[in-house]
């Protein structure tokens, strides 16, 4: 199967992104959709997010050796050793690390860790900024047509769908950090859409005009990079450049007694309406997608757009959908009275993710 796959990213940290993105997946799940998660992001808050903190221990305690120097480290372990280290989920370094090396691939390759029936993570590490420069030392490699050099810019759309044809997923979505840095220069350009999650607030405006100014500048670069090399080594990058889905405000705060549209707090709505706007002028329209109403509202119209208030930290403590933990049975003494008390409305969220989820999968079908 080939599947999707699509970056959420914003040139701005603190906009909900880990959040959404969790959010978004298991929405997609319970609709049928099997989506893989990729954490991305040196700072894995998405796997925070996912996994009990004993767990990521344990995957990243068993690697240690491995990001340090993989050929030797796999001596050392030992064929049986190393075969049963792939029978477990392993982190995104550690799957890319022999195209980091430069050596040989896995022949296997391990599994994602499991979050729900049709939702899986191939957890993050902090580590993996060393991928990140091994990005940047060889990007000119690419001009020359160096393999070594397209298997290492290449390697995470590989194994995207590498994993697809194995467990079937038909989405997968990559965690990114907020910057403009060689890693997410790949995982922008190199994806089928990208997403934009924004604050109502200044700086997610600005955050939007450098995602333009970048886009347009790596265009050029990747069609430079096509002009020269062949048709073999073309394959192994995208058909089509990245394109824009759409974007949500996310975290908005929720005032009833201004009568906007948006039904926002003034302050959040002078910046909430600026973002259409700045997306139209800041990123060209050959880096859209052609859909009617793209920037006439945020993805799943105003579905997600305000505050959850605590419900998120609640989400982060049980490794689970907010909409889940009313009925989980497993609360703490001291969370129980709180979400019981609110029971109804995070429920509710549910509705409203599944709403965001279903046109989200509408716009996947335009890429």
């Amino acid at each position: 199967m080939t599947p999707k796959i699509v970056t959420v990213f914003n040139n701005k940290g603190g906009v909900g992104k880990t959040t959404l993105t969790y959010h978004l997946a298991h929405a997609l799940g319970e609709l049928g959709k099997r989506v893989l998660l990729i954490d991305l992001d040196p700072q894995c808050n998405l796997t925070i997010v996912a996994l009990e903190m004993e767990a990521i221990h344990e995957i990243w305690t068993a690697e240690d050796n491995f990001i340090e120097d993989f050929a030797n480290a796999r001596d050392e372990t030992g064929a049986v050793g190393f075969s049963q280290m792939l029978e477990k989920p392993r982190s995104i370094h550690f799957t890319l690390k022999p195209a980091e090396d430069g050596t040989a691939e896995i022949e296997t390759l391990p599994p994602p860790a499991i979050l729900k029936d049709n939702v899986h993570i191939i957890p993050g590490r902090l580590t993996l900024h060393l991928f990140e420069a091994k990005i940047g030392e060889r990007w000119s490699g690419i001009y020359q047509g160096d393999p070594l050099s397209i298997r290492t810019a290449t390697r995470i759309r590989t194994l995207a769908h590498e994993y697809a044809k194995t467990h079937g997923y038909e989405i997968v979505i990559l965690d990114t950090s907020p910057s403009l840095g060689a890693l997410n220069r790949h995982l922008l350009s190199l994806a089928d859409g990208f997403m934009i999650p924004c604050s109502p607030d200044l700086f997610s405006v600005y955050g939007i005009k450098n995602i333009g100014d970048a886009l347009r500048t790596w265009r050029k670069q990747f069609e430079s990079i096509f002009h020269f090399l062949s048709d073999q080594k073309r394959s192994n990058f995208p058909e089509k450049f990245v394109r824009f889905m759409g974007y949500t405000i996310y975290n908005a705060k929720r005032y009833s007694n201004y009568e906007n549209n948006l039904n926002l707090a003034k302050a959040h709505h002078n910046y909430a309406k600026q973002i259409p706007e700045t997306i139209a002028n800041s990123i060209d329209k050959q880096n859209r997608l052609p859909l009617q109403g793209l920037l006439e509202h945020s993805i799943g119209d105003n579905a997600i757009i305000h505050s959850h208030n605590t419900f998120p930290s609640m989400s982060q403590k049980y490794h689970m959908p907010m909409w889940e933990l009313p009925d989980c049975g497993i609360l703490d003494p001291e969370d129980r009275s709180t979400i019981a008390g609110n029971q109804r409305r995070y429920r509710d969220t549910k509705g409203d993710y599944e709403k965001f989820a279903t046109d989200f999968v509408g716009r996947l079908a335009l890429l």
